[in-house]
């Protein structure tokens, strides 16, 4: 079956390769104008991307070629994931082999990609009738379409009456080690909050940056969210002076599209190491070689004199611009990200590395977001 545009959400922009598709969660003339290859890693892995279609097949099989990250000394990284849902229940999930692999030096920095083939990813025995079905793309692996095959003919799914929901945050929000591309927290809401997912989750590169401001501010969205803080401390990318009118403009910017629409600031999950002590934020190679990446905070607690940020600095400060903002934009929202997760959530379900949550933290914080955002009285509630 021919591949094509409108059988794709979630996406922004859609490159053809020599191979076939790579979707894009950043358009052309944003990565344009970014040369970092965090970033063109980060919004090139197609977390909330999904191949949606209504179709009788009782069999689906998808060729991609995915580009695993690898890193110098560690054991090799869990293979992305596919889920395939059916109307929308999870009944198949699978991985793809081969594929090229970045082969990653964290104590250098450089990087070295070694090809491979293209793979395969096959679900059969579904149910022989009219259905909806979705193949949701690994949110950690950047992915070339390459051939779409089924035993029935596909056409583009209707949408249902659901809201757009547009988030951009940090690599939680991409998805960072959740079990698979339905299980990251914003897909949990999504699903639980009845919406449309489109999810801008850039791995350590939720910075603030005015072209991702314009890639939010001219993406159709009934309901968006912000999620500020954690990114621009690992960095330590800019101080106090820097960030409050940096904070701004990226709101000034998304509501030049969005005059109205329904917009919530979230502020940083829990994080001990950065909660008072400032970025930048680096890796600790002690136990590597047992596949334990950990992170700790490298900055000096008394710096923040100077003004450099901690997450307990930034919570303050968005949650001042925001009551400021909101006498003339009573659409716009703050939430506190301690109530996603918090410290006696640390407590219980405590960060791997130090940064990043685990699956089961995924589950807990996409059902709170769900609640807080979604729910009736939320910000974020998708009334008619």
């Amino acid at each position: 079956m021919p591949l094509t545009a409108d059988l794709l959400r979630g996406a922004l922009d859609l490159e053809r390769t020599e191979h076939g598709l790579l979707p894009h969660r950043l358009p052309a003339w944003a990565r344009a104008q970014c040369a970092d290859g965090q970033l063109a890693m980060a919004e090139a892995q197609p977390s909330g991307v999904r191949l949606v279609f209504r179709t009788r097949a009782t069999a689906i099989e998808l060729d991609t070629l995915r580009t695993k990250m690898a890193y110098q000394g560690a054991p090799p990284r869990p293979d992305g994931v596919y889920d395939l849902l059916v109307d929308g229940d999870l009944v198949g999930r699978a991985s793809v082999h081969g594929g090229n692999v970045t082969l990653v030096d964290m104590a250098t920095g450089s990087a070295e990609t070694r090809p491979g083939p293209v793979g395969s990813v096959r679900f059969a025995g579904l149910p022989e009738r009219a259905k909806d079905v979705e193949i949701w793309l690994p949110y950690n692996e950047i992915t070339q379409l390459v051939a779409l095959r089924t035993d029935a003919p596909v056409e583009a799914a209707p949408q249902h009456g659901r809201k757009v929901w547009l988030h951009h945050g940090s690599s939680i929000s991409q998805g960072s080690d959740a079990a698979s591309p339905t299980t990251t927290w914003p897909a949990l809401a999504a699903r639980l909050g009845g919406v449309e997912l489109i999810n801008l989750g850039l791995g350590g590169s939720a910075l603030l940056d005015p072209f991702t401001a314009r890639a939010l501010r001219d993406t159709p969205a009934d309901l968006i969210s912000v999620k500020i803080g954690i990114n621009v401390v690992n960095a330590d990318l800019m101080r106090l002076r820097a960030f409050t009118p940096a904070v701004h403009g990226f709101l000034d910017t998304i509501r030049e599209g969005h005059p109205t629409t329904p917009l919530l600031v979230v502020s940083p999950l829990h994080c001990p190491i950065h909660e008072d002590t400032p970025g930048p934020t680096t890796p600790d190679f002690s136990n590597l070689s047992a596949g334990k990446l950990q992170f700790r905070a490298a900055g000096d607690p008394a710096e923040r004199a100077a003004g450099k940020l901690t997450l307990a600095v930034i919570r303050q400060e968005i949650s001042r611009i925001v009551n400021q903002r909101t006498a003339d934009d009573p659409n716009l929202h703050y939430l506190d990200g301690r109530g996603l997760y918090g410290e006696a959530d640390f407590t219980e379900l405590p960060l791997p590395d130090q940064l990043h949550p685990d699956a089961a933290t995924h589950h807990r914080i996409g059902e709170r977001f769900a609640k807080l955002a979604f729910g009736t009285s939320g910000p974020l509630a998708p009334r008619a």
